[in-house]
């Protein structure tokens, strides 16, 4: 994608974009990890940011306001897994915004009581779960993944209810994904998220780019920061799994390797 490309396909995206390149240094920048700066892989542990995401970042880093990377992941593991240390203007919203990474400096609150008691039985609930459904402990968080079984899908529908009754006992939230149940602390999200960050930096002009319903939140936080005459950009990251986020989107690429692009193209344009 060239500098050129890089037009939204929509009114209101194509707006947010005018916004972003006339007040670059009022422009809040952010997006989500998993499936969008990162590849899916079968094993969450192995997941690295798309080779050209890190050195589009660096060069987009000093021209604008913000960059945020908003993210289920801890920060940390997402600071690491996306060589974003010593990005200038860079912050790493963790947990759905409960951590906060930024300067090098990493802020994690306290985990409610229920996710230690979810860390203690959910290996027994899933004791004869389909071969190949794993446990991904995020610390503040619990993830359920069916992508390694045999059958995905059906391995996610059989454990779902099991799964949501667990949440309800032990006061968790379900956050549905791509082959993945995550257990966590009600009350934030990504669009929460977004939208403190938003007010807390003063932004005139915001995009966010994500592929997964969990990112659905961060649209709906542009779309009603539109209505309070705030421009705002949604990119979808797109995958032939989730559907949901392209049909909200502004811009649709193909998959990291295409917001890698959206990014040094920002980049060069505001360069």
């Amino acid at each position: 994608m060239s500098a050129a490309s890089l037009e939204a396909q929509t009114t209101a995206g194509a707006e947010g974009l005018s916004a972003i390149r006339a007040r670059p240094r009022q422009a809040l920048i952010g997006f989500d990890f998993d499936g969008t700066l990162s590849p899916i892989v079968d094993d969450p542990a192995e997941a690295r940011a798309h080779p050209g995401v890190a050195p589009a970042l660096r060069r987009l880093a000093p021209l604008v306001g913000t960059i945020a990377v908003i993210t289920g992941r801890p920060a940390a593991t997402a600071v690491e897994r996306g060589g974003f240390e010593g990005i200038e203007n860079l912050l790493v919203l963790g947990q759905y915004g409960r951590e906060r990474w930024e300067n090098g400096v990493l802020e994690v609150p306290e985990p409610p009581p229920g996710v230690a008691e979810v860390r203690a039985k959910l290996p027994q609930i899933l004791q004869n779960a389909p071969e190949g459904v794993t446990i991904e402990d995020k610390g503040l968080a619990l993830a359920v993944h069916t992508r390694r079984a045999a059958e995905p899908q059906v391995a996610l529908d059989r454990l779902r209810s099991i799964v949501a009754a667990l949440a309800e006992r032990t006061g968790l939230a379900v956050e549905p994904g791509r082959f993945v149940l995550e257990l966590r602390p009600p009350g934030m999200d990504k669009g929460g998220a977004l939208r403190a960050l938003v007010a807390e930096r003063g932004a005139s002009s915001v995009l966010f780019g994500g592929d997964d319903l969990g990112d659905l939140a961060a649209f709906d936080a542009i779309e009603a920061l539109r209505k309070e005459g705030v421009p705002g950009v949604k990119v979808c990251s797109s995958s032939d799994e989730v559907t949901a986020v392209a049909e909200r989107a502004d811009l649709v690429v193909d998959g990291p390797a295409g917001v890698a692009s959206v990014i040094e193209s920002l980049a060069s344009e505001l360069a």
